[in-house]
């Protein structure tokens, strides 16, 4: 990958994590609106519409950069060691969305037990209806067996690569010459590419597919919530990764 490859891909991911961060102060905004009582559900589902629209045009661009050089998204020089150590094709797995949810709810009724004991509707995730606990189970469902169909998939692809012509190549290679092989290793090489792109794009149409399906379960004011919440800890996971590679004399390019 050029340098100007790799700086293209850096800048993208550091503007979009910047929007992370812009987003996050609009949805804290709105929390605090809502509290008060000066914003209605309207308002709040055109915040959440513009999110995941943002998050949609995010996961295009990507899949158009990743088309053209896919390797380096599956191990980004661009984000920490631990958030590299955490990553599921290219990304986060997104059944963690909904381990989210279920880790929200728990603090939510436990710092709010009084009021709920007497009856105060709070409007957050500790107040998820039997229905919608009903429907994020399901979701968590099919969403684990869609990632293992991938994972698999993924593990199918990494055998596939050891398998002829590359072997053979490489064993018939003099000394450790790899120069054998001309256009039969860049051929496979590119095959190998194209179908890790693909497995990316579908991992990325899978998180998609997840984030909306939980904000359509989620009333706007869960749904505000939810999304705080989230960006709050992707964030904190690039911070308290980027220190500890500082601390173990670890610097991102």
């Amino acid at each position: 990958m050029s340098t100007s490859d790799e700086s293209k891909e850096a800048c993208f991911y550091q503007e979009w994590m910047n929007l992370q961060e812009e987003e996050l102060s609009e949805l804290n905004s709105a929390i605090s609106l809502k509290r008060n009582g000066s914003t209605n559900n309207a308002e709040l589902t055109k915040l959440i519409d513009k999110i995941m629209n943002h998050f949609e045009d995010y996961m295009q661009k990507r899949s158009l950069m990743a088309r053209a050089d896919v390797s380096p998204y599956f191990a980004p020089t661009w984000c920490s060691s631990l958030e590299r150590s955490v990553m599921w094709i290219g990304g986060c797995r997104p059944s963690s969305y909904i381990r989210l949810i279920y880790a929200l709810c728990g603090m939510e009724i436990e710092s709010q037990l009084t009021e709920l004991l007497r009856g105060v509707s709070i409007q957050n995730l500790g107040e998820l209806s039997g229905r919608q606990i009903s429907m994020v189970d399901d979701l968590q469902s099919r969403t684990i067996r869609e990632e293992r169909k991938l994972s698999t998939r993924m593990a199918s692809l990494q055998e596939d690569l050891l398998d002829h012509p590359l072997a053979s190549i490489a064993v018939q290679s003099q000394g450790r010459s790899c120069e054998a092989g001309g256009n039969s290793v860049e051929e496979a090489l590119d095959k190998h590419a194209l179908a890790m792109a693909k497995i990316l794009e579908a991992a990325d149409q899978l998180r998609l597919k997840t984030l909306r399906e939980i904000v359509s379960i989620l009333t706007p004011p869960q749904a505000v919530d939810f999304l705080a919440a989230g960006k709050k800890l992707r964030l904190c996971m690039q911070d308290w990764g980027r220190k500890r590679d500082l601390e173990h004399g670890r610097e991102l390019k």
